[in-house]
């Protein structure tokens, strides 16, 4: 029979247990400064699920010794610049909020933006960084704004090897549509950790999909802020670690508007030893946000034994005058009535197995509006399970 457990909370209710942060996320410390941060020593609550040993130390103030290429194929009409560390355009969607975030601001020397023209409905731009090799140590900056009432879709793809640490800022400006679709696709040695910074504007729409696959270790952490009413945030996430491999990831939304919405849905899979995925997921409705909509939403499927999976949903409510709020997290192994159901109608049960966790994926799969990349992400998800013939 198939093990699970969950956690719901509705609109009144706050998660105080195990895991929960020890005071309000609106008191979370940021700063564009690496020395107003400690070195962590993981007893931090937004330290303790990360094996900092295994970091590299980019958490430590370690030195740049190498760079990660940047490669833009970019869709006619979105203009792509590099420019210095100084322009003024960088670090308005957000503040580094932990240390390695800051590392990467102080460490970067320049950044590349890419920027989507107003009043127009572009193709699809790829931003592709390739990590600075096996041993090496890289930070970077990287900002895709999208101007007034523009819509467009941004694929960032990261690859290669190396230790690399960045911020990425999502600037919509008022009544823009900017999907996002951030793929790790690492080779096994890379270690990654990013803070992705998203500001909307006045009726602005964010979908912002991350894809985990590859890498020794991955940590990213999406941050949503409001800058006007109407704004509606997307954030989807589909990971799947394998033995040894570490997936955290960290979403925030911060509702200090009225009348926004936000919806946060992540699934992932584990299989082998050691695997071990976090999923952290925040949302702060603060006193002035009345007129709020926001879920969010967490399952995990764990293939195999010796893998783990942590899923803690946070929701902080400052006001009642709100439209709707809640928060949920299952983990579980197989459905074994699932497995039966197909089995029963002469399906083999490795073909079933497939079957089922194709299933699970489905819906964020479906949401990835650019075929090559949902097709490519299909293909990968049928080789972590052949890995293990499963």
């Amino acid at each position: 029979m198939a093990v699970t457990t969950e956690n719901q909370h509705g609109l009144a209710e706050h998660s105080h247990g195990a895991g929960a942060p020890v005071s309000s996320r609106a008191d979370h410390f940021a700063s564009f400064d690496v020395e107003a941060f400690e070195i962590p020593g993981g007893r931090e609550e937004i330290w303790r699920f990360t094996p900092l040993k295994r970091l590299r130390d980019l958490h430590a103030g370690a030195a740049a010794t190498g760079r990660a290429a940047v490669e833009v194929k970019a869709a006619e009409g979105v203009v792509v610049e590099t420019v210095a560390k100084g322009d003024a355009r960088l670090g308005v969607a957000g503040t580094p909020g932990d240390r390695v975030a800051a590392q990467a601001w102080t460490s970067t020397t320049e950044a590349t933006v890419v920027t989507l023209p107003g009043d127009a409905k572009v193709e699809p731009t790829t931003v592709t960084i390739t990590g600075p090799g096996v041993d090496g140590v890289a930070y970077g900056h990287v900002q895709i704004h999208a101007k007034r009432f523009a819509e467009g879709v941004v694929v960032l793809d990261h690859r290669g090897s190396g230790a690399y640490a960045d911020n990425v800022e999502f600037v919509v400006e008022d009544g823009a549509h900017l999907t996002v679709v951030a793929i790790q696709d690492w080779a096994d040695d890379a270690v990654h950790v990013s803070a992705h910074h998203a500001k909307l504007g006045r009726d602005a729409t964010f979908k912002h999909t991350v894809v985990s696959l590859g890498g020794d270790v991955v940590r990213i952490t999406p941050v949503v802020t409001y800058a006007g009413r109407g704004g509606d945030a997307e954030l989807l996430g589909l990971y799947f670690a394998d033995a040894g491999q570490h997936l955290e990831h960290r979403p925030f939304i911060d509702h200090a508007v009225a009348n926004c919405r936000s919806n946060v849905v992540y699934k992932g899979a584990l299989q082998g030893e050691d695997a071990r995925t976090v999923w952290i997921g925040d949302v702060l409705i603060r006193a002035a946000a009345e007129g709020t909509e926001t879920f969010e939403l967490n399952r995990n499927l764990v293939l195999t034994d010796g893998a783990r999976a942590d899923s803690v949903p946070n929701l902080e409510i400052e006001t009642g005058e709100i439209e709707g709020a809640g928060h949920a997290s299952a983990t579980g192994r197989f459905d074994d009535e699932q497995l039966f159901y197909l089995q029963a109608r002469g399906i083999p049960q490795e073909q079933a197995r497939r079957l089922v966790v194709r299933g699970f994926f489905h819906e964020l799969l479906l949401k990835i509006s650019v075929p090559e990349v949902r097709e490519r992400l299909e293909a990968a998800i049928e080789a972590e399970l052949e890995a293990v013939g499963a």
